[in-house]
């Protein structure tokens, strides 16, 4: 018991610190050690203390001996600490550059949006060197093509080798496409002007004669686009389709039809001829390195995750929800670009703002609840999410498959690379 002295203070009990803490209007209660006055913690009160103590850098609510300061932060209990895998909330960092675009990146006449897109396209090969998907006897089949620049590079970085050819893919009629500079070498480039869902590359002529094995790649692979070239080189995750109660409500009554009326071309299956499949050869797919763009572009009914969310207890609601809120991921990284006055906008500049949000009505109902920090970061959350379904049809698929980022985020906001390789490779 505190024995009480003259100015009515308890004095401290025996074995205990006789710091007297001003703001608890009491001596510190701290046992101190044998043949000492004070504790640990108020040892620098001892006038004649041996040692100086410091407040701890990473939490200033404790002092530590100066001298043990180096042995003390490995043993804080407020130093950080690792955390397990489920907290995973950022990719890994892979930026490469490859000895093919070396020239033109170092070419002054090119300029800071052509530079971007070099760096993006360098950065690329480079990682499909170090997974082995660059080399010779391989078809390269570049989804969502548009010029073919990517295809155009892959094939200047492979000059030396023989036997390789490119697919592009593009659903639209593109004007100053690079791959008719290559028609007179002996790598064929053939393009194929036709939408993803619509293209079964079994049956491509040049696949069937050849045989070779497929490596799919694509630069800012718009939404929807990427779960629809998975479906095309692996085919679809499910065998049978989802109906229209699958959709979101939203989309719901849009599908929902008049008997009798069209669902238009992409609701009408094809239907194919007896033996059909089995008349085709199945396609030998060597790799996937797709770099990854528009989220909230994405669609529930092609989306290829949909098995990965719904053991997660997530359904085509959710998934509307996630895509709404994926564009806050890169729109409110536009907006700082865009109070900067124009430099003359050029035509990669328009593509790439092309690809970029339009969700500022959702953005602007969330003033002041949400700052934009924590926008941006609920934002890519969404697109993580999206991403590892991606992955998980993948490895379902028998690939070995991950995601990383491939480019800075000041040369793009889209900058996620999706890499898969057999897994028996």
């Amino acid at each position: 018991m505190e024995l009480p002295t003259a100015d009515g203070v308890s004095a401290p009990l025996p074995g205990r610190c006789a710091f007297y803490v001003e703001k608890k209007k009491r001596y510190c209660k701290m046992i101190v050690g044998s043949g000492k006055v004070y504790c640990g913690e108020h040892a620098n009160a001892e006038k004649d203390c041996e040692k100086k103590r410091i407040p701890c850098p990473l939490d200033p609510k404790h002092t530590v001996f100066k001298d043990l300061l180096a042995k003390h932060l490995k043993k804080c209990n407020s130093r950080e600490k690792p955390k397990p895998v489920r907290f995973k909330c950022k990719h890994e960092e892979n930026i490469k550059s490859h000895p093919a675009l070396h020239e033109a990146l170092n070419d002054p006449k090119n300029g800071d949006s052509a530079f971007k897109h070099l760096k993006q396209q360098a950065s690329l090969l480079g990682n499909m060197e170090d997974l082995h998907l660059l080399g010779p006897n391989r078809c390269f089949v570049e989804f969502g093509a548009g010029k073919g620049k990517l295809s155009h590079w892959i094939h200047v970085a492979l000059k030396a080798y023989d036997d390789i050819h490119f697919l592009l893919v593009e659903r639209s009629s593109t004007r100053f496409k690079v791959d008719g500079k290559h028609q007179n070498a002996d790598t064929k480039f053939e393009r194929l002007q036709v939408d993803i869902q619509h293209l079964d590359l079994r049956k491509v002529p040049l696949l069937q004669e050849k045989g070779l094995p497929v490596v799919g790649v694509g630069k800012h692979l718009c939404g929807a686009a990427t779960d629809l070239a998975l479906q095309c080189l692996l085919g679809s995750s499910e065998t049978a389709p989802h109906g229209i109660e699958d959709q979101p409500a939203s989309k719901r009554s849009k599908l929902q039809q008049q008997p009798g009326e069209s669902t238009g071309p992409e609701l009408q299956a094809i239907p194919r001829a007896a033996g059909e499949t089995a008349a085709v050869q199945e396609l030998r797919v060597g790799g996937v390195a797709i770099a990854l763009c528009c989220h909230h572009r994405c669609d529930w009914r092609h989306y290829v995750g949909k098995e990965f969310f719904k053991e997660r207890g997530l359904g085509a609601s959710e998934f509307a929800a996630f895509l709404r809120m994926s564009s806050w991921a890169t729109c409110g990284s536009r907006q700082a670009r865009q109070t900067s006055p124009p430099q003359g906008q050029t035509d990669q500049t328009f593509e790439e703002e092309e690809h970029e949000a339009t969700e500022q009505a959702e953005l602007d109902s969330l003033e002041g609840v949400l700052n934009a920090e924590d926008r941006e970061h609920i934002g890519r959350l969404c697109k993580l999410l999206i991403d590892q379904g991606r992955v998980h049809f993948l490895q379902q698929k028998g690939f070995d498959s991950s995601l990383l980022y491939y480019t800075s985020s000041d040369v793009s906001l889209e900058n996620v690379l999706l890499t898969a390789l057999p897994a028996s490779r």
